[in-house]
């Protein structure tokens, strides 16, 4: 683990594992993750936990720099405003850019308008700078998101019913790809847009572990009927992995993630039915090194 302010290493990190806004006892927290590229630190999605998770992996959250959110659900958008409010307390001073789905702007002026007296207070009483001169928010949809120091950021709308503005993102730097697929239904466009990626982060379902969720909820029905349109089987993640010929898949937002009887194994045995390629199965504060740069790996 890095320890806030040493040298910055390449990394992704999977700071929120779990699929769905519910915690428990010793589980995982949702989705949420990090990566480190080029000398900046992007966070991807906000789920519950993203301040603990940042932290315990070493970062200053005075660091902050990106951050994107891929769509508007609860367990990807919570502690969106927590994050930058624990941040400005531990000594934020440079501004944070922030990436959205249309609809994030209102989440951030709702949240800021509900911790008002707080933020006023802080600025009279602590002499902090405004927290709501801090953060800019860009709303954007399907294509080039960033452009920007050799760093690109692009986005496709996936199927994730009943949200519409839901967005697999592509970052590349010097010659390497990290993409994630959001949340989705199995969605065959990915394959194109994450066609040689070094790495596929990509959201999971276990057919079993899906039916013991189901027979535990109160409202299995109905929640067994959304999960089974707009999120994919681990299997067919593998067939993704499998077409776009990435190198590395990485099982995240996995439902379920806090099921004792569905272990690291019985992911593993869905995937490897078509994906046969270098595989982790996520889990919170799991720290993958990125790459080395296409420079680099042609010298090395």
């Amino acid at each position: 683990m890095r320890r806030a302010g040493d040298p910055v290493n390449e990394r992704l990190v999977i700071l929120g594992s779990k699929g769905g806004p519910a915690i428990r006892p010793g589980g995982p927290s949702p989705t949420s993750s990090l990566i480190e590229i080029g000398g900046r630190r992007i966070v991807i999605d906000c789920g519950l936990g993203v301040s603990r998770g940042l932290v315990e992996a070493g970062m200053a959250l005075s660091e902050l720099d990106l951050i994107l959110i891929t769509h508007l659900h609860s367990d990807h958008v919570l502690e969106l405003g927590p994050l930058m409010h624990t941040a400005w307390t531990a000594g934020l001073k440079r501004p944070v850019r922030v990436f959205g789905p249309v609809g994030t702007k209102a989440v951030w002026d709702g949240f800021c308008a509900s911790l008002s007296y707080d933020i006023d207070l802080r600025i009279d009483d602590e002499g902090r700078p405004d927290l709501r001169e801090m953060v800019t928010i860009t709303e954007f949809g399907e294509g080039m998101v960033l452009d920007e120091g050799g760093l690109t950021i692009e986005a496709l709308r996936v199927e994730h019913p009943p949200v519409t503005e839901c967005y697999g993102l592509k970052f590349s730097h010097q010659g390497r790809v990290i993409v994630f697929s959001s949340d989705t239904a199995w969605f065959p466009p990915l394959v194109e847009f994450a066609r040689n990626a070094d790495i596929l982060v990509h959201e999971a379902m276990h057919p079993e572990g899906v039916d013991r969720l189901v027979a535990r909820t109160g409202n299995g029905a109905r929640l067994k009927t959304h999960l089974l349109a707009s999120h994919t089987m681990a299997a067919d993640a593998g067939k993704i992995a499998r077409d776009a010929t990435v190198g590395h898949l990485v099982l995240h937002h996995l439902v379920p993630a806090d099921d004792p009887a569905i272990t690291e194994i019985h992911w593993i045995e869905q995937v490897r039915t078509s994906w046969d390629g270098v595989l982790t199965i996520g889990r919170d504060g799991l720290e993958l090194p990125l790459p080395g740069s296409k420079h680099q790996r042609k010298t090395a």
